[in-house]
């Protein structure tokens, strides 16, 4: 938390040599006084904008060096180009780029997904296997063994973006803006292992 003008008038007030001409010097409205105030209003400038670059540092609170964290993670990529446009969805973005491990299980996905701001359920195949399945309970899929290697991932809405305090620009954003799933969609695609196959299902 950054010190205030009052704070620092008052340090440097106190670092003024002792003595009945510098009692006086400290009371409001000499000269000496004044030029500690003023001066004390520019150090607690420095130190609000120390604060603030603190604040830049942290991609999930930056607005300032948004333009040169986004040029740093390489955004917006082909999937986030024309989807991502508030500063709540460039600011999930960087994050999400960022925090990006890569993986190819069904948990990755799932988090994955949160991450860009949606809701979604995967559904894995298995192929109906005598001794092992179960009648009346396993699936039978037609495409025998071929089936594991499909993937059906729902999508529960779009994603909501509401306009937030402190996370949203004035006369920029909208207070409330849908998004379908064209984002989430060609990142899974372009990170899907070559060997499985996507389908997507939009659930309104």
């Amino acid at each position: 938390m950054s010190a205030s003008a009052a704070d620092y008038l008052t340090a440097l007030l106190a670092h003024l040599p002792n003595g009945k001409l510098w009692d006086d010097l400290r009371q409001p409205g000499s000269g000496v006084y004044e030029l500690l105030a003023a001066e004390a209003e520019e150090l607690a400038r420095i130190d609000a904008r120390a604060d603030q670059l603190r604040n830049e540092l942290d991609p999930r609170y930056t607005s300032e060096l948004l333009n040169d964290w986004e040029v740093y993670a390489g955004l917006p990529d082909p999937c986030a180009a024309g989807v991502n446009t508030t500063l709540q969805e460039r600011r999930l973005a960087l994050v999400s780029k960022l925090t990006y491990t890569g993986g190819q299980t069904r948990a990755f996905y799932l988090a994955l997904a949160t991450a860009m701001g949606y809701s979604i359920t995967i559904t894995e195949y298995q192929p109906f296997v005598c001794g092992i399945s179960q009648c009346g309970i396993d699936q039978l899929w037609s495409g025998g063994h071929t089936v594991r290697h499909h993937w059906t991932v729902t999508v529960l809405g779009p994603r909501v973006t509401y306009f937030r305090c402190g996370e949203s620009e004035c006369g920029i954003d909208p207070l409330m803006k849908y998004v379908p799933a064209t984002d989430l969609e060609c990142r899974f695609r372009r990170i899907n292992e070559a060997h499985r196959n996507l389908h997507f299902n939009y659930v309104p």
